[in-house]
């Protein structure tokens, strides 16, 4: 296999128009974004170009199935838009803000939100304990094992609200090394959900963390 091969962005797959239904336009936009400056941004590298859609794009837009209409979402560390624009696209209903410190990314995603056209998504340059409001959900997605992540994420939960974290084979130990904070931060219980089973070969895993 030559580089080129190695890293030739991947075909935009038959389903992704039935995950985006009205919004698959904007996915390929979002897609062909992602193209053109991932790498140079430091967003996505050249490797990920290969499973731009089924690991990054389709992966992140199925966990909107776990989002009610009318939900304020939090997306923390979003770097380049990831879950939460694709969230976004899937859940027009819901609001959406994307919590990204880097000036660069963050920037990026304004930009990228503007040319969209997603109005029912902000994007706020603030690191995760600066954010000082709370949301009814918060998501996230390689920012941090579980524990730290929950640290940072449950401040901006309001109560009754949960955490989405999007994780791979590691979920149980990840709960299980969280168990000792339930008490601390008012953790009402955890549950490894897998969304987009009807559509993926490799459905999402994600850690649903419910607070009191």
């Amino acid at each position: 296999m030559t580089e080129e091969q190695d890293f030739t962005p991947e075909v935009e797959p038959a389903v992704a128009a039935t995950i985006f239904g009205d919004g698959i336009d904007k996915a390929r936009a979002y897609a062909a974004a992602l193209i053109k400056d991932g790498d140079e941004l430091g967003l996505l590298g050249p490797r990920e170009m290969p499973k731009l859609w089924t690991r990054h794009i389709l992966n992140s837009a199925v966990v909107a199935e776990l989002i009610e209409p009318g939900a304020r979402v939090a997306d923390v560390g979003s770097g380049a838009g990831l879950p939460g624009i694709p969230m976004a696209i899937a859940q027009p209903e819901a609001q959406f803000t994307l919590i990204e410190p880097m000036e660069r990314r963050s920037n990026w995603l304004v930009e990228q939100v503007e040319a969209l056209g997603l109005t029912n998504v902000r994007v706020l340059r603030a690191r995760a304990e600066e954010v000082g409001e709370a949301f009814d959900v918060v998501t996230a997605r390689a920012v941090s094992a579980l524990p730290k992540l929950l640290r940072l994420t449950v401040p901006m939960t309001r109560h009754g609200g949960e955490i989405i974290a999007l994780k791979g084979s590691k979920a149980q130990e990840e709960i299980d090394d969280s168990k000792n904070l339930m008490r601390k931060l008012d953790i009402h219980s955890f549950e490894i959900v897998f969304t987009g089973a009807q559509h993926l070969e490799e459905p999402t895993r994600v850690v649903r963390t419910r607070l009191f």
